[in-house]
Order: structure tokens, then sequence, then C-alpha cells
């Protein structure tokens, strides 16, 4: 009599399904090392923020759990295809796109922190973990679910489903949700039109609205960045960590600015290639 084979995965095989490489062992080290540092340099924020919880009672009730369940999953995206050559570039302009863009948030008072910064250092690292998540959710979309022939997908052992999505399709929906986007936005912004960081924002998303480069990987990039965002504004303003000028938590315009700003980290990214390349440094 023999004995049925079990399938059990061992750790090499369970590191290569999350497609973990060398370098996500780095990138989760540096990543970790900057949550120690904003924890411990803005230590008296930190302490604050745990008082909340009523540790000697039920403090699961008042637990964090979306900002740990966020943690996860973020820890997870940036480890899966890590790969430094690229990735510290995406870091790079994450970090200075996110500090432009809370510069002009701040400054225009859009949007205000509870510690009344204009803006907190402490948020910016938060941006190029963003656009590190953001990368490897469009890799997802665009490698195993949304393809532009119909079937299926086989790619290092597994199956993934791909979708037909006709190339006029998609063009129409960049331009959908791109001209839906500015609309929306410039409502949004309309009380702060005298402020020069606004204009030179609806600047900038117009420049890219009307200057498409590839519309299905600028649609897979916005959903992707409104997607995750929705998570990350629902945190913030309910902890009103962050508070909005409507007091919406959160409004649909900042969810889906995150889209418009992975696009425009992506563009730029895109950009600072090709002129590396026209340099001969690519």
């Amino acid at each position: 009599m023999t004995t049925p084979k079990t399938n059990k995965s061992t750790p090499r095989q369970i590191v290569a399904a999350l497609g973990w490489t060398r370098s996500s062992y780095y990138l989760m080290s540096v990543f970790l090392l900057t949550v120690f540092l904003i924890v411990y340099i803005w230590w008296p924020l930190a302490e604050e923020y745990l008082a909340l919880i009523d540790w000697s009672g039920p403090w699961w009730r008042y637990f964090d759990w979306l900002l740990v369940g966020i943690f996860l999953v973020m820890s997870l995206l940036i480890m899966a295809g890590a790969d430094l050559r690229t990735d510290v570039w995406i870091v790079l302009v994450g970090m200075v796109g996110g500090l432009v863009i809370e510069s002009w948030g701040t400054q225009t008072e859009i949007w205000t922190y509870y510690t009344a910064e204009r803006p907190p250092l402490w948020i910016i690292p938060a941006w190029p973990i963003a656009s590190l998540s953001i990368d490897r959710i469009v890799r997802l979309l665009k490698n195993g679910v949304i393809e532009t022939t119909k079937g299926t997908k086989q790619h290092k052992g597994n199956t993934f489903v791909s979708l037909h999505v006709p190339s006029w399709l998609m063009k129409s929906l960049y331009w959908v949700i791109f001209l839906a986007f500015y609309a929306l936005m410039l409502s949004f912004v309309w009380s702060t039109l005298n402020k020069s960081l606004t204009i030179m924002a609806l600047a900038l998303v117009a420049f890219l609205t009307l200057t498409p480069t590839d519309y299905r990987l600028a649609v897979l990039t916005f959903i992707a960045g409104a997607g995750l965002g929705y998570f990350l504004e629902r945190w913030g303003t309910t902890r009103l960590c962050w508070t909005y000028s409507t007091l919406q938590t959160p409004p649909l315009f900042a969810v889906l600015a995150h889209g418009m700003a992975a696009v425009a980290f992506w563009r730029l990214r895109a950009y600072l290639k090709y002129s590396g390349r026209l340099a001969g440094f690519g």
C-alpha cells in the first residue's frame, strides 16, 4: 500500500512564489531602519499615539489594525521582485515628488497635519514606500491580470488569468479617467487658484494628461495608485493625522490624486531613464 504524496511547500518554494530576491532583504532592512529612525527621532509623536490604546483593558478593540494591515501588505509588496538598480530610482523620485506634493498641499492649506508642520518631514518617507508598492501592483496587473490577448499566461510555473482589453478601449478609458480627474481637481482646489503652487500643479497635471506615452500603463498605474491611496487616506483622515479642507474622510480627490501622483512619478522615471541613455549612461 502506497501513501499518497502530499504537496508541501519548502521555504525556497515559498520565497520563489513571493518573488523575493537578494535585493528584497536589503530593501526590507532599509525600510525597517527608516521606520525605526522615524519612531526614534519623533518619539513624542509615537508615544502620544500609543497612549490612545488602553493596554490594561481590551486593547485589541482600540489597536490600529488598519495601520498594521497596511504595513504588512506594503512590506510584502516592496519585497516582491525587488531590484536595487531600478528601485533606487523609484525611491529617489518618490522622495522628491512626495516632498513637492506635501509642500503644495500644506502651504496652500488644502490639507493640514495635526502637528501643524508644512510639511512634516516624518511623512515624506511614506511616499517612496508607497511608490515601490504601486510599482509591484502595476507589475502584477501588467504581467498577470490584464493582457492584450485572450486566454491564460504561463509564467514560471504559475497560471495567470488574462483579460482581453482592446487598445481602443484602453485609450478611451485613459481620456475618461484623466479628464474626469482634472475636472475634479480643478473644482477641489478652486479656492486656492490665487496660489502659484496650485497653478503649477494644475499645469503639470494638464501636461501629463495631454502628452500620454503609454495609455495602458498609465491607466494601470493610476488604478494601482488610487487603490493603495484609498487605504492610506482612509487611515490618515479617520485618525485625524491629516485633515482636508472639506473635512471628508477621505475626499474622492485625495484618493484619485494618489493615482495621478503615481503616474507623474512613473513618467519622471521614464524621462530620467531616457535622458540617461541619450547621455550614454543607460
